[in-house]
């Protein structure tokens, strides 16, 4: 293949015949998503925040909860983190609520509760990338911002035929500036959400449906025959194992949560009591071993419920599970933010991350 994008969409009339094919593309093709439906710039940028590594699918119901709870900037920063996290429970990347709910405190304190049209004044927000802030103020605002995300890196390394790793620094320098010059035109947003849209729904990671892509006379990937080797990546490495010990501990019928840290993984959500164990120790001694240093208490032994596994991005957790003999002592965290003795039911409506879920249920069922 060669990469030099002669004809593509970085040559000057090559844009612009690409930028009218996308839009004309978009205009008949486009999905009929709520946050389409809106020219709103904070609800532009919740859906932005949630569509981030996850699917549109997944995200409809819990931007629509989103809104009607927190409808603008000064109800979100009002609001105690807490319910913000109750509400994201189940989205995942938990730190994109906490950094929703820092940005719209700086709003409120600096912006007299609205975003900034500008993507430099955007970026300044907890949590706003280049990404977030080109897609806001491209789409909200006007502006000719470019945006590349996954689908957009797709669409443009099979354009231009691109075989150098999309995640290498120099490539991406690339593929923002051919976007960039695809968004130096009419209608940007329209532009952006064209590239993106095409991505989702054509020029998709396995199969990508050439034959009715608006950009296949154009694209050097469908002329030497194979897209899909198209864009090239570095291998990940693996998640890394880690074990992890929960326990259900119960006094006259409610069972202990504790919250996480306020950052660092998972931070804020709810969680049974527990820790990691050390290296070669028994996992049902590493439950009364971190029970006693991390909450204070102290118990004669546990009976094991089982095991579970959940996947992060990075890491790949193996919980041991058990069911605590009542304790003695009162609560003393340490490394826990807060705790609460609360009933089954009220735990699980809690904050809570995929790991603690599975958890609970286990416990339920034992």
């Amino acid at each position: 293949m060669r990469g030099d994008g002669t004809d593509g969409a970085g040559s000057g009339t090559g844009a612009k015949a690409v930028r009218r094919r996308l839009l004309s593309w978009y205009d008949a093709n486009r999905r009929d998503l709520p946050w389409r439906r809106t020219g709103d710039p904070y609800a532009i940028w919740i859906s932005e925040s949630m569509l981030q590594q996850t699917r549109v699918e997944t995200v409809i119901p819990y931007y629509e909860r989103f809104l009607a709870r927190f409808p603008d900037p000064r109800a979100l920063a009002d609001a105690e983190l807490e319910e913000v996290l109750e509400l994201w429970t189940g989205l995942g990347y938990y730190s994109r609520a906490r950094n929703l709910h820092r940005a719209a405190r700086v709003l409120v304190r600096d912006h007299d509760g609205a975003l900034p049209g500008d993507a430099e004044s955007l970026r300044t927000l907890p949590g706003v990338g280049r990404y977030t802030a080109g897609a806001v103020a491209s789409i909200a605002f006007d502006r000719p911002e470019p945006v590349v995300d996954g689908n957009v890196a797709r669409v443009l390394a099979r354009l231009h035929a691109i075989e150098e790793d999309v995640g290498a620094s120099a490539t991406i320098r690339r593929l923002w500036k051919e976007a960039a010059e695809l968004a130096a035109g009419p209608r940007p947003g329209d532009l952006n959400q064209a590239l993106m849209e095409l991505g989702a729904t054509v020029c998709t990671p396995r199969r990508p449906r050439c034959p009715i892509c608006p950009l296949a006379r154009r694209c050097a990937a469908f002329r030497e025959g194979d897209p899909e080797a198209l864009p090239v990546k570095a291998k990940k490495s693996p998640p890394r194992p880690v074990r992890a010990v929960a326990g259900l501990v119960a006094r006259r019928g409610r069972w202990l949560a504790v919250q996480r840290p306020t950052e660092g993984l998972l931070g804020g959500l709810w969680e049974l009591p527990g820790g990691e164990p050390l290296p070669g120790e028994e996992p049902s001694t590493a439950m009364v071993r971190t029970l006693r240093e991390r909450t204070g208490l102290a118990i004669p032994g546990v009976d094991a419920l089982g095991d579970v596994d959940h996947v992060f991005t990075h890491l790949r957790l193996t919980l041991h599970v058990f069911r605590c003999k009542p304790p003695a002592g009162r609560v003393r965290l340490s490394g826990f933010e807060d705790h609460r003795w609360l009933s089954p039911d009220d735990f699980a409506a809690l904050p809570q991350g995929g790991a603690t879920r599975k958890a609970l249920a286990l416990a339920a069922e034992g």
